[in-house]
């Protein structure tokens, strides 16, 4: 098994089984974002849910061991793939062999991953850590809990931020869209690695690909646009 781990083909198994546990991730994380759209109670009462879920809270360090697997292998193999490639001597065009998505992946990833730590510094690090005065409590449901909403819907207005909310809303749509490209070639990708993909399934997986990472792109992007826009 270690071996196998060591192998080129393991650390893209381990890659391709991290990448399908994030998006799993991503649909939880976008119902619950989606409560914002609803207002401050549905979403304060969804945040309190989650903060107070104890599978959610177990899962927690589970996601973020996900995301650094996924992450460090992904860099392993692409530093990898860079050393082993042959000198070109002759010049090909790579746009009619593969897609500039599975070209780009790494440098999508890298958007991504500059995208997360803004957005951890800005909203999960002020949750858990530092604390903000826009999260006073509030009644929600009879209890009080964090007013998330606040925190959450404030650099994305405005009214409250002024320009900082166009910098900011401009960021997540860029970082969300990168993480619908990387989503659109890393499903099916990641089905092919552990086996689950032949010819005709290939196809199958790039329009499931295609879907879900619209869904999750334009899913993700309302949000900032309906604060910026209508708020």
């Amino acid at each position: 098994m270690s071996v196998f781990l060591k192998s080129s083909i393991g650390k893209k198994f381990l890659m391709s089984i991290s990448g399908l546990f994030l998006i799993t991730f991503l649909l939880v994380h976008l119902t619950a974002n989606l409560f914002l759209l609803a207002g401050s109670d549905a979403y304060n009462a969804a945040v309190h849910f989650m903060d107070s879920n104890p599978i959610i809270q177990i899962m927690q360090p589970v996601l973020a061991i996900g995301f650094i697997l996924h992450i460090a292998y992904a860099t392993i193999l692409t530093l990898q793939n860079q050393k082993a490639r042959p000198v070109k001597y002759v010049k090909v065009n790579q746009k009619d062999s593969s897609k500039w998505v599975s070209r780009n992946m790494y440098v999508l990833g890298t958007v991504i991953f500059t995208f997360l730590v803004i957005h951890i510094i800005n909203f999960f690090w002020k949750m858990k850590f530092s604390g903000s005065e826009l999260l006073s409590e509030v009644e929600v449901n009879g209890e009080m809990t964090e007013n998330a909403y606040a925190l959450v819907t404030s650099l994305f207005i405005p009214k409250i931020s002024g320009t900082l909310a166009y910098i900011y809303s401009l960021i997540y749509v860029i970082g969300i869209i990168s993480l619908g490209l990387h989503l659109y070639h890393a499903i099916w990708s990641a089905f092919q690695t552990i086996g689950l993909s032949n010819k005709v399934w290939r196809i199958r997986l790039d329009y499931v690909g295609g879907i879900f990472a619209v869904l999750i792109a334009a899913g993700y992007s309302i949000i900032p646009l309906y604060f910026v826009l209508f708020q």
